[in-house]
């Protein structure tokens, strides 16, 4: 007899393959969504998106001319200003290897950024109404970006409209299928972009792409056309200051001269730099500048001074005995600060404290390298930060 229990298949749609799953169904869709993204390998979003980028490593560095919107773009361009393309530059060489890193700067390196005296590179108003009019964009923007949705205006116009100076390397965000994708990129000397007030890049204006600090991808080939001039070794990283920084120095594109910028400005209180840099903006290199000098205290300086603190002997210093043969008693512990005044009325000697180098308070030098934007301040970025000195 037949079991009145056993279904019979519906005729609503084609009958499931026996072998399927739907976890593999789920991941092959997923996989031909971010290809189509246009998104460089298809690479998993940041801290605040649905994965981190270092999840899985980048196999291709998409090179980005300048005034590119490249691929999957969250906005129309907001760039005001940009570094025309250079016509003398020799060709691109040494593309053929690996994409590196780049040399890792800080942010407030002066003459890392340029821009035009009281004139934003970015419209950042624009910005604005181009991603707050869009809640699927907004929601995706703030998700790579590491911020809150609700501030997203705020936010933005506390960056500062600078242009790059030299190619950079950058963890870029493009926007497709309702969702943000990240891809390591290279912007091109003379992008527009956004930079917080630590110095970082967080957006490219020519697509209003959110920008991250770049992840490691060993191996990974170029995609794209390079352009006259690039070279691999040329390439800078940009990390962030680790306080916030109130000011940049940048140099003005249009007659080679030095601009104080301050940071959450759009230019109208440009100004001369108190302190200028020590060289000409229009010859300082700042990719083959020599690094600086190791500090004084990097390695141990010997005492020249009653005033310098004298390290406590290892081991008790043996006592000779006394001219008649009796026992001399072994001098006061001077190393102390307990130790009793000697009979001649000098005081005893301080020990000195370990946690003060030799030129102050945490003056030794640290081995760790400097730390990355998503280790400073991972996801849930402040939109504000207290600002500590005038860089």
């Amino acid at each position: 007899m037949r079991d009145a229990t056993r279904r019979r298949p519906t005729r609503t749609g084609a009958a499931r393959p026996p072998h399927a799953r739907p976890g593999a169904l789920t991941l092959a869709a997923l996989a031909s969504a971010l290809l189509l993204a246009g998104c460089a390998a298809g690479e998993p979003g940041e801290p605040g998106a649905e994965q981190t980028a270092a999840a899985a490593p980048a196999r291709e560095v998409l090179l980005q001319p300048a005034g590119a919107p490249g691929p999957a773009p969250f906005t129309a361009s907001t760039a005001q200003e940009g570094a025309p393309q250079d016509a003398s530059a020799p060709p691109a060489a040494g593309v053929g290897g690996p994409a590196p890193v780049g040399r890792a700067l800080t942010g407030a390196t002066p003459g890392l950024y340029g821009g035009t005296r009281s004139v934003a590179s970015c419209d950042v108003e624009r910005q604005v109404a181009l991603l707050t009019a869009d809640p699927a964009r907004a929601r995706a923007f703030a998700e790579s970006a590491g911020i809150p949705e609700s501030n997203i205006a705020g936010w933005l116009h506390d960056l500062t409209p600078v242009v790059l100076r030299t190619d950079v390397r950058v963890t870029s965000h493009g926007f497709g299928d309702g969702h943000a994708t990240a891809f390591q990129s290279v912007l091109q000397r003379g992008t527009a972009v956004l930079v917080d007030r630590y110095g970082a890049p967080r957006v490219r204006c020519a697509c209003g792409n959110p920008l991250r600090s770049p992840a490691a991808a060993p191996g990974a080939a170029h995609a794209g056309q390079p352009w006259a001039g690039y070279r691999p070794d040329r390439v800078v990283a940009i990390t962030p200051t680790t306080t916030v920084v109130t000011s940049l120095v940048i140099v003005n594109t249009a007659d080679n001269t030095w601009i104080e910028r301050r940071t959450g400005t759009t230019g109208a209180q440009d100004r001369r730099p108190d302190v200028l840099p020590p060289c000409d903006p229009a010859t300082c290199d700042v990719v083959t500048a020599p690094p600086p000098p190791a500090p004084d205290d990097a390695t141990p300086r010997q005492p020249t001074s009653p005033a310098d603190p004298v390290p406590p002997p290892s081991s008790p210093q043996p006592v000779p005995p006394a001219p008649d043969g009796s026992a001399t008693e072994p001098a006061p512990d001077r190393s102390s600060p307990d130790a009793p005044a000697p009979p001649d009325g000098g005081t005893p000697v301080p020990m000195p404290d370990p946690s003060v180098g030799p030129d102050g308070p945490g003056e030794y030098p640290s081995a760790e390298p400097p730390p990355s934007f998503e280790d400073l301040f991972p996801a849930e970025t402040a939109p504000q930060q207290p600002e500590t000195f005038e860089g």
